[in-house]
């Protein structure tokens, strides 16, 4: 149902009515939106108690009046942010939790308690969830009046904070179920808790002055251009900075704190200035994206210049709406950092918003609100049900998405029905997601997909952008902005060169390749490609800002990097990166991988581009090797992120070889792993070993790659047996190799190493603090401790010796600076102790000990004779492996739980074992979550029990976890495609 009659008005009602109005803390977007609606009611003749966190002036300021009653409860927390533009998701969840589940029978209590007190006539909520379910309590009507629900946004959160927050958002949608209907505002998220909706125009407040009035006021003329700065408060650590202005431009800052300082060119504003009359003097606004900022930029026609935010859902449908009514344009965080505003302000003093629908959706929501309190009944003429399914798969799908699918406005929902309340010719139309194309559209001028079918799917995305170019059609605001970037990334007349790169399945070795451990890898079916194109810089398509950095640098076309990368709505980053390649120079020389580490940490949102653009840092550090053209590149992973199974390294792979491809550099499989470490190490900061990289290169379908990291030598590859089979199994939880938890017991195994090292030299004769006479020297040999005092590799000590000589001397923790003053130095060039922590450090030297034996008895298992004791064995191996990462502080209860539930597997075998069980399992990578490894029989018994340890791990959990299964080629196997558009392509 929608109602936007601009003639119906909220006339003055004979009864006289009372109105609870929850506001959540979120934001002063939701309580300003509640203004507008508050004043109506009350100039309708009613009673609004509002109940809020936010400051009084924000409802004081806009209506004076007796029947206006605001009470200062905080019901609802909203999303905690660690700065303007990033929420802190895991923060959002434990502080709702603190805030609305511990006191959750109380807050009921004393809700429905004062409902009954004020004699209330009808609960709003926008958009407190518990609110719905006190009014059911209190025996009221409630309804909410939103553009988004709180389970929709938490849904995510949920998926990269733990699963045991899981039940916040069922229990926030309970609450929204007991509403009687939605009043949905435009711009909105699914959500299917709601039973009936009615749509209404905009909520915006009213504007008090005009343009002319407002300038007079800050006695600012016509020639003068404005923006407004409106991020809700300024993050900590900004400085604005004149330069930042072109000339004849002035900036009005909301949010400043009374002691910041401001360039001349930069006007504070008062706190409790009203924004509406502001932004309406002004020429373009500069901010992030909320409903209040967009829907009052749209209703009076203000060009938006907007900062994308970390974590916040709401943002993309909104952003659709704005782009939609050519409202809006993006700015690069990196570009709002650092200054570079130019090229937007004036681009955006080109735009001319067209948005004509009605705003007066507060004057219409307040006339619903009042027939609703006065006894009537609206009912949808809406499929509730329906809308309501499919509500709820996108929010299902939110709560599963695996990083390569990007759904935030999935094509089939919007096509389905207008689900921004706009014009059913937003929509995408069926059918235009690919083009059914193959590799004939392309010429293969060298390489083979294969028969691999996710190259033959890449090639056809390819495909698709270069049809959508060359047919001279507009791309549709709601398709994937990263596709619309990459469609205009590429000269398709000229060659492009393309890789491929997989994940991998740490079957055996993990952690303890940093300790010089032998690894078992197996290169999984999921994998990363790049498609890359080098341009004179003369010729290179640039995107505008970076054509505008250009020209103003005055400096005539310069070789420039654009990246784009699929999957950056699903992991809330940008999803295009730039960078001119002479950052990369001090000098004559390259910059240092301090440098650049500090260079891609400036912006949140585009770190990741240190995985790609860092491979091309290494090259030049390490080989010297110069880049004079642009360079383009396409990045498309399917490996997904945060699951232990090497996506960063997949990345780093396909990028590094792309780049080696285009420009004729010869780099062995095993040396472009080593070079890809180094990006990871120094560059992204994370301190991994090499046997991700080195699979993800090296490693051939359904094999095992077999490496000695010292540091890194593949010993060969060993065929899996026909009998058996792995799979992986993701836990849900998050994993990251830059985590406290893997740094922390990477610092105490090397601890480790350096006290087992100085206790070894001490055991020797010219030691005169040694603890063994001359006599038991001889009786151990004197060449044992020689070697042991200059261990390069900790899992080159035996786990005998370990037992015998060092294991009742090595602590089970040390302080850093305990540490420090007695060893100096742990010697990792990747790590550095804190003085300040404790490190444990017994489980984590123990642990790579065993582990070196434990992979090499596993190895020498999978050629022996097959039967039961063979596979139990590689099982108990894989066991006790997993059991070792706990001890070391690297488990999960989440993991725990999925090697359980393939143990009741193994130990439930009846009387034929023969027709298939699962024998072993264990965390893999760098634990702390991510995928488990769980070693059965190849056959369709075991492929059933690991559906059924899916369905209890969902019973148990609320999550359905992704099951990994299957191999495929690594880098060096699969090589490298050069591709040309066929040119009856291009001319028919």
């Amino acid at each position: 149902m929608r109602i936007e009659s601009d003639s119906d008005t909220v006339t003055a009602s004979r009864n006289h009515l009372v109105f609870a109005y929850y506001v959540t803390g979120h934001g002063f977007g939701h309580a300003t939106r509640v203004v507008e609606v508050v004043r109506h009611l009350i100039n309708a003749g009613h009673d609004v108690h509002v109940v809020t966190g936010a400051p009084d002036y924000v409802f004081t300021s806009a209506v004076q009046s007796p029947r206006l009653f605001i009470r200062k409860v905080l019901l609802d927390c909203g999303a905690v942010q660690a700065d303007a533009l990033t929420v802190d998701r895991l923060a959002s969840l434990e502080k709702y939790k603190e805030t609305a589940v511990v006191p959750r029978e109380s807050i009921l209590a004393t809700e429905t308690e004062w409902l009954h007190s004020i004699n209330a006539d009808l609960v709003v909520s926008d958009v407190v969830p518990v609110a719905c379910r006190a009014a059911a309590d209190a025996g009221i009507r409630s309804v909410c009046v939103t553009n988004f629900s709180w389970d929709f946004i938490y849904a995510e959160y949920v998926m990269a904070a733990g699963i045991h927050h899981r039940s916040i958002v069922w229990q926030i949608a309970e609450d929204y179920s007991h509403c009687e209907f939605l009043i949905r505002l435009p711009g909105y998220c699914p959500m299917p808790a709601f039973r009936d909706v009615i749509d209404v125009p905009l909520v915006v407040r009213r504007l008090h002055k005009s343009r002319k009035e407002v300038r007079e006021q800050l006695g600012i003329g016509e020639d003068v251009k404005l923006v407004i700065f409106n991020f809700g408060g300024q993050p900590a650590g900004w400085k604005l900075q004149e330069h930042y202005l072109p000339s004849g431009w002035l900036c009005l800052v909301c949010g400043a704190s009374q002691d910041q300082e401001l360039p001349p060119n930069f006007i504070k504003l008062a706190k409790d200035v009203y924004t509406p009359d502001i932004m309406t003097a002004c020429d373009c606004m500069l901010g992030k994206i909320g409903y209040g900022t967009v829907s009052e930029a749209l209703a009076y026609k203000l060009p938006f210049i907007f900062v994308r935010r970390d974590y916040f859902n709401e943002e993309s449908f909104l952003r659709n709406m704005l782009e939609y009514y050519q409202g809006g344009v993006e700015m690069i965080r990196r570009d709002l950092l650092t200054g570079h505003w130019a090229p937007y302000l004036e681009h955006a003093t080109t735009l001319r918003p067209c948005y004509d629908g009605s705003i007066n959706g507060g004057e219409v929501a307040a006339r619903i609100l009042q027939d609703t309190a006065a006894g009537k009944n609206y009912v949808s003429d809406q499929l509730s049900g329906p809308r309501r399914l499919r509500d709820a798969i996108v929010l299902g799908y939110q709560l599963q998405r695996a990083p390569g699918r990007d759904i935030s406005i999935p094509e089939w929902y919007i096509n389905a029905q207008s689900e921004l309340g706009l014009r059913t010719s937003v929509g995408l139309k069926a059918g235009t997601a690919l083009i059914q194309s193959s590799t004939e559209e392309f010429e293969i001028l060298h390489g083979d997909v294969q028969g691999l079918p996710d190259t033959m799917t890449f090639l056809k995305s390819l495909a698709n952008l270069n049809a959508g170019h060359d047919s001279g059609k507009s791309v549709d605001v709601l398709q994937v902005r990263e596709r619309k970037a990459a469609a205009k990334l590429f000269n398709w007349e000229e060659e492009i060169f393309m890789t491929r790169a997989p994940g991998r399945l740490d079957v055996m070795g993990g952690i303890a390749d940093y300790s010089g451990s032998l690894v078992l890898q197996m290169p999984i079916r999921e994998a990363c490609h790049v498609a890359i194109q080098i341009t004179h810089p003369s010729k290179q398509r640039l995107w505008k800002h970076a054509l505008a950095r250009q020209e103003a640098k005055g400096q005539g076309p310069t070789p420039v990097l654009q990246i784009v990368s699929y999957g950056s709505e699903l992991s809330n980053r940008s999803p295009t990166f730039d960078m001119d390649l002479s950052d990369f120079m001090d000098g004559e020389k390259p910059i240092s991988y301090a440098a650049a580490r500090e260079y891609f940490a400036k912006d949140s949102s585009q770190k990741w581009a240190a995985y790609i653009a860092g491979t091309i840092l290494v090259l030049m550090t390490e080989l010297g090797v110069r880049f004079e053209n642009g360079i383009s590149m396409l990045v498309s992973s399917a490996v997904p992120e945060g699951k232990g199974v090497s996506s960063s390294a997949s990345v780093e792979v396909a990028s590094m070889s792309a780049i080696a491809a285009a420009h004729g550099i010869k780099i062995s499989p095993r040396d472009l792993a080593l070079l890809c470490q180094k990006v990871e190490n120094h560059i992204v900061g994370a301190p991994c070993g090499v046997m991700d990289q080195m699979t993800s290169s090296c490693g051939e379908a359904n094999k095992l790659l077999v490496m000695l990291c010292q540091p890194a030598e593949v010993l060969g590859l060993v065929d899996i047996p026909g009998h058996i089979r792995f799979w992986g199994i993701d836990s849900g939880i998050r994993h990251s190799v830059g985590g406290a938890d893997y740094g922390s017991v990477r610092i105490g195994t090397f601890m480790g190493r350096k006290m087992i090292k100085t206790i070894a030299a001490s055991m020797l004769p010219q030691s005169s603090n040694g603890d063994l006479h001359q006599s038991d020297l001889e009786d151990d040999g004197i060449e044992l401790f020689e070697a042991e005092s200059s261990l390069d590799y900790l899992c080159n000590l035996s786990p005998h010796r370990y037992e015998a000589v060092y294991a009742k001397m090595i602590p089970e923790s040390v302080t850093g600076d305990a540490f420090l003053e007695k060893y100096a130095d742990h010697c990792d060039s990747v790590t550095v102790i804190d003085p300040k922590q404790s490190y444990g450090v017994q489980a984590p030297a123990r642990h790579p000990i065993y582990e070196n034996f434990r992979v090499h008895t596993f190895k020498a298992l999978l050629t022996s004779i097959v039967s039961d004791e063979q596979l139990s064995a590689l099982g108990e191996l894989l066991y006790q492996c997993h059991y070792s990462y706990s001890a070391c502080g690297l488990g999960s209860d989440a993991t725990d739980r999925l090697v359980q539930l393939v143990q009741e597997m193994h130990h439930a075998k009846k009387d034929k074992p023969e027709d298939g069980t699962l024998f072993g399992a264990k965390i893999t990578g760098g634990g702390s979550g991510g995928t488990v490894c769980v070693l059965g029989r190849n056959s369709l018994k075991s492929s059933q029990q690991i559906i059924e340890i899916q369905k209890r791990y969902e019973r148990a959990t609320g999550y359905l976890p992704f099951v990994f299964e299957g191999s495929s080629p690594g880098a060096g196997k699969f090589g490298y495609l050069k591709i040309r558009r066929r040119t009856t392509k291009l001319n028919g």
